[in-house]
């Protein structure tokens, strides 16, 4: 694929279609790896954004309870010691 440079204030850059957009799942910044005299975009992914939030909600919620008991409610931790 080839890519027009264009002026962008005191810099140059270009511009990636929607379609690359929407298949590469880009959203507000991609990480540039420099290799072997080749640029790589890839994407950078935030999976974990917002979960404080969303933590904080199920807390006031009372969503926040354990599915299944302690795994160690009936271990004798004095073995481990």
């Amino acid at each position: 694929m080839e890519l027009s440079i264009i002026q962008i204030g005191n810099s140059k850059g270009f511009r990636l279609s929607k379609t690359l957009i929407e298949k590469y799942n880009i959203k507000d910044k991609v990480e540039l790896i420099l290799e072997k005299g080749y640029f790589i975009l890839k994407p950078i992914s935030s999976p974990r954004k917002n979960w404080e939030k969303a933590f904080k909600e199920m807390n006031e919620n009372g969503d926040d309870q354990l599915l299944f008991n302690d795994v160690f409610e009936h271990e004798k931790l004095e073995e481990w010691i």
